[in-house]
């Protein structure tokens, strides 16, 4: 089925709570897009800064949102999935945005190469004290070592996630844990050598980087089974990379980062 046969090919769906601003951005970044006819869901968890008021004067694009109460923004995300229509979704929290207006053109095309990809994603623009740097993703076979790229990256087909859900005792590693089971599912993954998102500074796993590592030591144990030995080797080096980003940023980019 190519996406012109059934709408909405892209469902973009957005979290927010107490985030007016970056609501806004995300709109803008939307809003930029040449290729349009995706459908933006917002679930807002009860905001009072006036987000409400925001969605609900917000057009072109004018979301399908919901304020209301919630257990965080992973149970937002499952709330969002479980209304989710059309062929794809794509993960895009407030203040996140497409990498440029042309992105969901070049989404559209890769998607609608036959066969059609159950999985797709591609680089992120990161948000840095120096600026936007290009973050390249890694391969998705080394998903062991945790997330191979920002999920606000990822691409899912609808019908292999529909059922799945964030598995809200997770403060931070949901995402990973929600991936690595849509990976078990995926017979077709497909990498763009291009980035898909630019993903805002200053989220939880930004400011909860720890609690981030140990849980997704608990993911990886309990969804691919590795050892606590190994486990542990892979938690060393992900908070080696942690100290070099905070106490050698110039080094830390001249490894990560591909480009400004």
């Amino acid at each position: 089925m190519s996406l012109d046969d059934a709408q909405p090919w892209l469902a973009v769906l957005t979290v927010c709570r107490q985030d007016r601003a970056g609501l806004a951005r995300t709109h803008e970044g939307l809003a930029a897009q040449s290729r349009r006819d995706f459908a933006w869901l917002v679930q807002d968890g009860g905001s009072t800064d006036g987000t409400p008021d925001l969605l609900e004067a917000l057009r072109d694009p004018a979301p399908d949102w919901q304020s209301i109460a919630d257990g965080g923004p992973f149970d937002g995300m499952n709330r969002l999935l479980a209304r989710a229509a059309g062929r794809f979704v794509l993960f895009l929290n407030a203040g996140d945005t497409p990498a440029d207006a042309g992105t969901f053109a070049r989404l559209a095309a890769a998607l609608a190469e036959a066969p059609e990809p159950d999985l797709l994603y591609g680089d992120a623009w990161e948000e840095t004290p120096a600026g936007w740097a290009l973050k390249r993703a890694r391969s998705h076979r080394r998903a062991w070592a945790g997330l191979f790229t920002h999920h606000q990256a990822i691409v899912y087909r609808r019908a292999l996630v529909a059922d799945l859900r964030y598995p809200t005792e997770y403060r931070i590693a949901a995402d990973y844990a929600f991936t690595l089971d849509a990976l078990a599912r995926a017979a077709l993954i497909r990498r763009v050598e291009w980035p898909v998102c630019r993903f805002a500074a200053g989220g939880l796993s930004q400011r909860l980087a720890r609690l981030g590592r140990r849980e997704q030591a608990l993911v990886r144990r309990e969804k691919l089974g590795i050892p606590m030995p190994v486990d542990a080797l892979i938690t060393s080096g992900q908070a080696a990379s942690l100290a070099l980003r905070r106490y050698l940023p110039g080094l830390y980019a001249r490894l990560r980062y591909r480009g400004r």
